[in-house]
This record gives structure tokens, sequence and C-alpha cells, in this order.
């Protein structure tokens, strides 16, 4: 009797630690609001992950450069201050220089051939392209096209010559802006609303989201509908600690993720027009709409920063690029 009364107390007892086990923390850090594609992402991870595993995963998410700005993530991500980031495409040229393939100007139509791109066997390569350096993609997430803004029209190339823009750090976007005569300047972006109002910087590149989120319109007299670029992130976790989880919770977080990109993505496509639409409606800055013999005129002038950088990125990534416009 003794003995099955301490068995029962042992069971007991584990039963109790395991119900009090702490949960899974998963630390999501980015840089943007939670109203843009990437913000409502995040959220949705949040709740899908807690959903499927109540209890035992806890998703605290943390927006605005609230944790660490996205000059700092990637570090904090590789340092396990963090387990999941969604920095820009930009972000990871230090890790893998394929990953340039997206900054090179006017290589893509449009946001849907990036989408084409992306979900091809050759996107599908670069989201495992980082792991021996401790990295691991779990998607790409779309933002949208990138738009030149200045507090001067931006209609040809001859018009950006001397200006300063604020890019990220990529030596392609550096490239791209001297390209046309530009300045480029690395600011983080948490810093881009204030150079843009004190006038550190001239000019910028963002999607209708964060020009919109950001409120940039109200600090910028022109918006140019270029259509030049791609703003798009690659979610991505720390090896390591995504190789150790156990293997169910690892598969579940895995679809949610999946599902949560999933429901980004359709985010990114219905609401870039309304984005679009509002910064319109502020009556804030004017939108220009460029004609095709003046984007030709862009795209013309830009169009040597491929050659300088295919080296780096590899011919096959950029003709499969190239390849993905057709519809």
């Amino acid at each position: 009797m003794k003995l099955i009364n301490t068995l029962c107390s042992a069971l007991l007892l584990s039963l109790s630690m395991a119900a009090s086990a702490d949960p899974i923390v998963i630390k999501f850090s980015h840089v943007v609001a939670d109203s843009t594609p990437k913000g409502q992402a995040a959220l949705k991870f949040k709740e899908l992950a807690e959903k499927r595993f109540p209890g035992k995963v806890e998703v605290q998410v943390f927006p605005n450069s609230q944790l660490f700005g996205d000059g700092k993530e990637m570090e904090a991500l590789l340092l396990g201050d963090v387990q999941i980031v969604a920095p820009s495409l930009s972000k990871f040229s230090k890790y893998t220089k394929k990953l340039q393939v997206f900054d090179l100007p006017f290589l893509f139509d449009d946001i849907h051939a990036v989408d084409r791109f992306q979900n091809s066997q050759k996107g599908h390569e670069l989201l495992t392209s980082m792991e021996r350096k401790g990295i691991t993609g779990l998607g790409f997430l779309h933002n949208g096209m990138k738009q030149f803004s200045a507090n001067v029209p931006l209609r040809t190339p001859a018009d950006a010559k001397g200006l300063k823009f604020r890019i990220q750090a990529s030596d392609v976007l550096e490239a791209q802006f001297k390209a046309v005569g530009g300045n480029p300047q690395k600011i983080a972006f948490a810093e881009v609303y204030q150079a843009l109002q004190s006038g550190v910087v001239d000019g910028a590149e963002n999607p209708w989201s964060n020009i919109y989120t950001k409120k940039f319109y109200e600090v910028q007299k022109y918006i140019t509908e270029s259509d030049h670029g791609v703003l798009d992130y690659i979610v991505a976790t720390n090896t390591k600690w995504w190789n150790g989880l156990p293997e169910d919770v690892r598969k579940g977080l895995d679809e949610a993720m999946h599902e949560a990109i999933a429901y980004g993505n359709k985010v990114a496509f219905t609401e870039d027009d309304d984005f679009r639409a509002k910064v319109i409606n502020a009556k804030k800055a004017e939108v220009i709409k460029l004609t095709k013999a003046e984007k030709d005129q862009w795209r013309k002038a830009m169009k040597p920063v491929w050659a300088q950088f295919e080296g780096e990125i590899g011919k096959d990534l950029v003709d499969a690029a190239q390849q993905a416009n057709a519809k």
C-alpha cells in the first residue's frame, strides 16, 4: 500500500510539474507598424501558434523597432535574444550575396512576378542558403513595389542628381542611386521620418504601405510611382534554436507560419491600392505617374547595376528572375 501511495504521489508530482512547465516563449521582432502586411502576418502567427499549442507556446510580437532596430535585429537573432525576425531582403547580403537579386532595379515587372520567382525552385533554395551561417528562412513575405519620394518632382533620372536618398544597408541600392547621380545615405528605418523632416536626406524609396503607415507622405512633397524595385522580407529564425524544438512543435509552428505568411501576402496584394489611395486622399504629397518614356529612362540609367552585381548574385538567378516576368 505504501508503494502504491508513493507511486501515486510521484505521478501527481510529475503531472503537476508538466502542467506548470514554462511555455516556449517566441519573441517575434520587427520594425514596422501592426497595420502593415508584415505586422498583420506577425499577429496572425501569434494567433495560430498559440491556438495550436495552448499553454505550450507563447508568441510575443514586438513591432515598430520596440526591441531592435533594423540594424541590430539580425545580430539579436544569431545571439538568441529573439527567435523570429522578418528583415527586408537587403539585410541578408552579408550572409549570402545571392539575395541581392531582389535589390536589382527594374528587374521585376510587378509584385506578381516577384511572387512567381519566390515560389520557384530557385526561390526556395534561397531560403536555405544561409543555414551554415545559422539562419533558416521560413518563407518570403511581401510588402510591395517601391516608389521614389523627394521634395522635388522626380520625373527623369536627371532630377535625382545631387539629392541625398535614404537607403537600407545594401551595396546594390547604393549603386542604384549613384547610377543617377544621387547621394545614398544608410539610415535605420526607425530614423527615416525624422531624417526626411529635418532635411538630413532629400528623398527615399518605400512601398505604399510604409509611406502611409509611417507617415512619410507628411514630410515628402512628391511621390513618384516608379515600381522600380521590391521591398519584401524573409521571415527568419535561428537555425540551432529551430532544429532544437520538439519535432511536433517545429512542424506545427512551420505550418502556422506558412498560413500566417499566406495571410500577410494576401493583405499586401489587396491593400496596396488602398494605401496608395490614402496617401493621395491626404493631399499632402503630389503623386507623379510616370509615362512609359520616362520610366524607360530610369530603367536604362539603372540597368548597368545588373552587370555590376551579376557575378556576386549568379547569372542563373538573374535569368530566373527575368523569366518570372512572363505571365
